[in-house]
């Protein structure tokens, strides 16, 4: 059983890992047959949420492809897990990350994903990123009526500064559950937005949740690499284990590419650390 107990996304508990998709659609992608494999391994291991997003793909005809495979993995998985998605982010197909979150694009992308992934109502749709031509309370109204006319069971948000965060509680009330940024223990200047998450109750979805730990030549880097050798595990799988531990709020993203990798990291939920470990590792 997981030392670490199940997270509440809205009205949902999930286990504490989850897997996000991107680098399985992205530049550089597996085959599509390990990548399909990758999703199901995790959910074998106990996963039960899998994050994805329009926007996780590499050519210009390709939108949607990270949704269509998450699809085809979860197909017949029962209970079946938690999927949450975004919109609000284009890619032209020359490697550029653009934002479009104008009320219409965001409209028309929800549509499109909820037809990808089955037509049976997305269980969590989140704002990509603001976008700097767009006034944020707009995107965030156009995700309100996503919700309202039933294309998503629940909102979130991403990429956020504190203010954001704080408008997006305002304007979306009890249907934003979750807020999804970059946190690790080598990229906290999010810390704000997870203490706020905390007060409201929503759930913080931290990508790249690894950061730059994996650079041995890094104090962080050193501290995470020696307590993993003396607890006979992987770098990975700790670095998720200090996640679990130092919020009750956070679900890390796990962005596995392999099945191995994908396992090993939920099993992160069953590694307890002690204080002294918490302590030195920061």
């Amino acid at each position: 059983m997981s030392v670490h107990g199940p997270r509440a996304v809205g009205d949902t508990e999930v286990h504490p890992v989850a897997l996000g998709g991107m680098l399985l659609s992205i530049e550089g992608r597996p085959p599509t047959e390990r990548a399909v494999a990758t999703v199901r391994a995790a959910l074998e291991a106990g996963a039960t949420l899998v994050d994805t997003a329009d926007a996780y793909h590499a050519g210009a005809d390709e939108v949607g492809h990270n949704e269509t495979l998450v699809r085809r993995a979860v197909d017949g998985v029962r209970p079946a897990p938690m999927v949450a998605t975004k919109g609000g982010r284009v890619r032209p197909g020359d490697g550029r990350w653009l934002t479009d979150a104008s009320p219409a694009h965001l409209r028309a992308a929800a549509q499109a994903s909820y037809e990808r992934l089955g037509g049976v109502g997305m269980d969590l749709y989140q704002l990509h990123a603001p976008d700097p031509e767009v006034p944020y309370a707009q995107s965030l109204l156009a995700l309100r009526d996503v919700v309202d006319e039933g294309l998503a069971r629940q909102a979130g948000v991403s990429n956020v500064d504190a203010g954001q965060l704080e408008l997006a509680v305002e304007v979306l009330g009890d249907r934003l559950v979750s807020v999804q940024n970059q946190f690790s223990p080598t990229h906290r200047g999010t810390e704000d937005t997870l203490r706020l998450s905390e007060q409201a109750g929503l759930a913080f979805l931290a990508w790249r949740p690894l950061g730059t730990v994996r650079d041995p030549g890094s104090p962080v880097g050193a501290a995470f690499a020696r307590t993993a050798r003396e607890r006979g595990v992987s770098v990975p799988r700790l670095v998720l284990a200090w996640h679990l531990a130092t919020s009750p709020a956070l679900v890390p993203l796990v962005g596995a590419t392999r099945p191995e990798t994908a396992a090993d990291s939920v099993a992160a939920a069953d590694l307890d650390l002690s204080a002294e470990e918490l302590g030195r590792l920061g």
